[in-house]
């Protein structure tokens, strides 16, 4: 395993607010923004620190570039860490090869978040998930039929996100938490509250809200062509992202 100088953040301090925005990304242990859409550390460490405790076990089904499954490596969380792309899961692995002074369990495997069969009735002690924001970014370039972000139907993109709340309610020990992190989009020159249409399910199925987190979007890709575009056509760009945390009571 690669030995890391930098372990944890110089600066860190837990948010106290429902507006986060951080400019620089973390780029401690093996941290980096390579995986596109990927959350920041940043977000993750937050919610880990407030909604956990050391030794819990926690799950993440989207796991993507690993981001989650180095906090809790670094923080000492059992973690369950899924994704349905069998990249995620290398890159993953790769990310988690350092030494620090916790070893906790952290299993990686190929799983589809609608269909957490893997786990028993309230098993887990807090969720965090990333899902895609439908089709913005393919993850798969629609090699994996069944990916998330195959889907542009926006309608069609909410049913399959409130399979995977489902799981999450089941799945999750009353008293606790999920967290998730997701963005709206535009359609035809029109605001298309894509998050709060999946909140709306993750409401149907059972979750009460604890929090709706405004997330600062800094460094977005195109920016500036997008400003100008703005300018000449009249909209706005959309610069933030919702952190919804769910409790199960």
């Amino acid at each position: 395993m690669a030995k890391i100088k930098k372990l944890h953040p110089e600066e860190f301090e837990l948010e106290c607010a429902t507006v986060w925005s951080f400019r620089r990304r973390g780029n401690w242990a093996t941290h980096n923004s390579k995986y596109r859409g990927n959350w920041a550390p940043e977000v993750v460490r937050n919610l880990i620190l407030r909604y956990s405790q050391e030794k819990d076990c926690l799950l993440d089904p989207m796991i993507g570039g690993g981001t989650t499954a180095v906090e809790c490596k670094l923080l000492n969380r059992r973690l369950l860490a899924l994704d349905i792309n069998p990249n995620a899961i290398e890159l993953t692995n790769n990310a988690l090869n350092f030494e620090c002074e916790y070893n906790p369990r952290i299993r990686v495997e190929l799983n589809d978040a609608r269909n957490l069969s893997i786990l028993k009735d309230e098993t887990i002690d807090f969720i965090l998930n990333h899902p895609p924001y439908a089709d913005i970014i393919k993850y798969s370039d629609k090699k994996i039929e069944e990916d998330l972000s195959n889907i542009h139907d926006l309608e069609k993109f909410c049913d399959e996100m409130e399979k995977v709340a489902n799981e999450f309610y089941r799945v999750l020990k009353k008293d606790k938490y999920c967290a998730i992190l997701i963005g709206d989009t535009r359609r035809n020159k029109m605001y298309q509250p894509m998050a709060f249409m999946v909140m709306q399910r993750f409401l149907k199925v059972g979750f009460e809200l604890k929090e709706d987190i405004i997330k600062h979007q800094h460094n977005c890709k195109a920016t500036g062509f997008w400003v100008n575009k703005s300018k000449e056509a009249n909209f706005l760009l959309i610069m933030h992202e919702h952190l919804f945390v769910f409790k199960k009571s």
